[in-house]
């Protein structure tokens, strides 16, 4: 799956959950970039794109999740 195309579902699903700060998504953004992303909005951030992208992570790979780059190529890795 194109990087643009997972960055672009992403920017929904973080437009959705942080509705207030809005942050862009870019590969280097990480939690402690976004006021609002704290333990409870990742745990709805993950199920989220789990849902959006027909992907499952475990709780190991989801403490390795330290970027949205991290992210991208999680998913990468999950849909190819």
């Amino acid at each position: 799956m194109e990087t643009t195309i997972i960055i672009d579902k992403l920017q929904e699903i973080f437009d959705d959950i942080f509705d207030e700060s809005q942050p862009k998504v870019i590969p280097e953004l990480t939690a402690a970039d976004v006021l609002e992303w704290d333990s409870l909005s990742n745990i709805q951030l993950i199920v989220s794109i789990e849902r959006e992208f027909g992907i499952k992570f475990s709780g190991q790979e989801v403490e390795n999740l330290l970027s949205v780059g991290n992210l991208i190529d999680a998913i990468q890795d999950k849909k190819s």
